[in-house]
C-alpha cells in the first residue's frame, strides 16, 4: 500500500505545500528503527492510510511483516483512532531462496543478490541461538552483523525490539523481533525474523 520509495510521504510532503495542516502521528513507535533515517516517513504513511482507510471503510487490512515498523505504527493507530478495523500482519513472503521479497531485489546484481542471503541466514542462525539458550542481545546481535558485514553488507540498523512497543531490548525474556536493514551495492534492504520465547 505505501511504496518502499517514500510515496506516501511524497504526497503528504506535497499536500503540506498545499495548505494541510492535519498529520497523524504515532510518535513513540516511529521514533526507532527506520524512522531514525527518516523522521517524516511514518507521519506520512499513518496520515495517508488512516485517510484511506475513512474513504474505504474496511473491516480488515493486511500489512506483509517485512516492513515491521510499519505494520505495528498502523496498528496502534488503528488501536489508538478507535477504527473498527482489523489491522493483520501477513508473514514474510520470501523467493525460493530466502530474500525477503522486494520491488528492491531487481537492483541487485547476481552477486550482491547472493551476498544479500547473509542477511535471512543470519536472522535463522540467532533465532535457532535463542531457541537453544543464548538470550543476550548484544551477542545475537554481534554476530549477525559480522555475518553481513562478512558478506559485504553495510549495516544501516540491527535491533532486536519487543514486538509490541519496538523498545530495545538487552535480553529476550519475552516476544521480540530482530529487525535489520543492510545495503548491498546501492540497495537497503530490510527483513526481521519474530522470536517468540
Amino acid at each position: 500500500m505505501i511504496d518502499e520509495k517514500g510515496g506516501g510521504v511524497v504526497s503528504c510532503l506535497e499536500e503540506r505545500r498545499a495548505g494541510h495542516e492535519t498529520w497523524v502521528r504515532v510518535e513513540k513507535l516511529e521514533k526507532g528503527l527506520c524512522g531514525k533515517s527518516r523522521p517524516v516517513f511514518f507521519t506520512g504513511v499513518a496520515t495517508v492510510v488512516a485517510k484511506l482507510f475513512n474513504i474505504v471503510d474496511p473491516d480488515f487490512t493486511v500489512f506483509d511483516k517485512k516492513d515491521y515498523q510499519q505494520f505495528r505504527i498502523l496498528q496502534r493507530m488503528v488501536r489508538d483512532l478507535d477504527f473498527s478495523i482489523e489491522v493483520i500482519g501477513s508473514e514474510i513472503k520470501r523467493d525460493s531462496d530466502g530474500l525477503a521479497l522486494s520491488s528492491r531485489n531487481v537492483q541487485l546484481s547476481p552477486e550482491e543478490r547472493e551476498k544479500a542471503l547473509s542477511i535471512n541466514r543470519s536472522l535463522f542462525r540467532a533465532k535457532s541461538n535463542v531457541e537453544k539458550g543464548q538470550v543476550n542481545c548484544k551477542e545475537l546481535r554481534d554476530r549477525v552483523i559480522q555475518a553481513i558485514s562478512e558478506a559485504g553488507g553495510r549495516i544501516d540498523y540491527a535491533e532486536i525490539v519487543d514486538q509490541e512497543s519496538l523498545e530495545a531490548v538487552e535480553e529476550i525474556k519475552s516476544p521480540v523481533v530482530f529487525c535489520i536493514a543492510a545495503r548491498f551495492g546501492k540497495v537497503q534492504l530490510v527483513d526481521n525474523m519474530e522470536i517468540d520465547v
